[in-house]
Order: C-alpha cells, then sequence, then structure tokens
C-alpha cells in the first residue's frame, strides 16, 4: 500500500465500499492495529469487522472526526487511506490523520482541486499518495493467501448476475442494495 501500513500502524479507512473494505482486509494482512472504519451502512460495516476493523465509526463531517480523535486519543492516524473519491471524504482524512501522517486516496476523486497548501498538509508534514492500485505488483505475493483461504477479498461481491445483467448491477451498486456484484458469462 502507497499509504505505508505496517505492524501497529493506526489506520483509518474512510468508506465502507469495496475498496474501502479491500483496505480493511489489506491493512489488517499487514499487521495495521488498530483499524477504524468509517461508514453507516452496517451490513457492511460488519463485513469491515470480519475484515480487521476494530472500531466502526459512522458520523460524518466534524461528528465523524471528533469521534476518531476520541478513540485515537486525540493524535488521529498514522494512516488514512480515503476509499470514497469526494471532497467530504477528503476533509475527514484531513481531520483525522496525525501529524507526519499519511492520506491515502484510493477513492476515484470526484472533485477538481482539493487543499494542499500550508494550512492543510505542508505545516503539519502530512504525506498525500495514492493513485489506481499496482495489482500486478501483489498479485504473485497475495495469489497464495487467497487460494489457501487466509484471505477472503471475495466475501464484498453479494450478487451475480450474467452479462445482460450488468447494468442493473451497476444500478443496484449505486444505489446501494449491492455492495459489489460478479460477473458471470
Amino acid at each position: 500500500m502507497v499509504g505505508g501500513v505496517s505492524p501497529r500502524t493506526r489506520v483509518i479507512v474512510i468508506g465502507d465500499g469495496a475498496v474501502g473494505l479491500m483496505a480493511v482486509l489489506s491493512a489488517r494482512r499487514l499487521g495495521a492495529e488498530p483499524i477504524i472504519l468509517m461508514g453507516r451502512h452496517q451490513d457492511r460495516t460488519d463485513r469491515g469487522r470480519q475484515f480487521g476493523a476494530t472500531d466502526v465509526v459512522s458520523a460524518r463531517g466534524e461528528e465523524g472526526i471528533a469521534e476518531v480523535r476520541q478513540l485515537t486519543g486525540g493524535h488521529g492516524s498514522h494512516v488514512v487511506i480515503e476509499a470514497v473519491g469526494t471532497m467530504p471524504a477528503y476533509r475527514q482524512a484531513l481531520g483525522t490523520v496525525r501529524p507526519g501522517g499519511t492520506i491515502s486516496r484510493v477513492g476515484v476523486p470526484q472533485y477538481g482541486d482539493a487543499p494542499i497548501g500550508w494550512d492543510s498538509l505542508f505545516r503539519h508534514n502530512i504525506r498525500l499518495a495514492g493513485g489506481p492500485a499496482p495489482v500486478r505488483a501483489y498479485a504473485e505475493e497475495l495469489m497464495p493467501d487467497i487460494l489457501d483461504g487466509a484471505i477472503e477479498p471475495g466475501k464484498v461481491f453479494d450478487a451475480t448476475t450474467d452479462l445482460k445483467g450488468v447494468p442493473a448491477g451497476y444500478q443496484d451498486m449505486a444505489d446501494r442494495t449491492s455492495l459489489k456484484v460478479l460477473i458471470k458469462p
């Protein structure tokens, strides 16, 4: 992970979608603890707990930031994984990362500009990282764990469709009635 997660790293994952849940699973595999998942959908946050989240914060905005700060003894987190891609999620990341920490943006940004200047990142020595996952770089290491059942990323799939059902599957994911739809031709 470009966020620099390692054993005993405190991690916050913002977003309970498939990307956020994979971030929880990855953080646990890398030895992070605690792992705080910020999400509002109980079926998803329950899955997040199965994947390794130690705490769940359902509040958003300033209330969510305050709750995370309380859980972290006022310090914030070493690594915040922003898996949503919206400006409110980015602001939550800024509010929950500790000085000297890292914000890893893995949610595709749905905005053009974000605060990165003196008051938001620079004076607190906060690193901003992220981008599309280099899947091939991790596949060889992860496949044995997946095949022997040590990790089960396939649990994010909660619906199946054929090729004709793809548009409806995307709509179900947009409507939050499905987490991730598996397509079987």
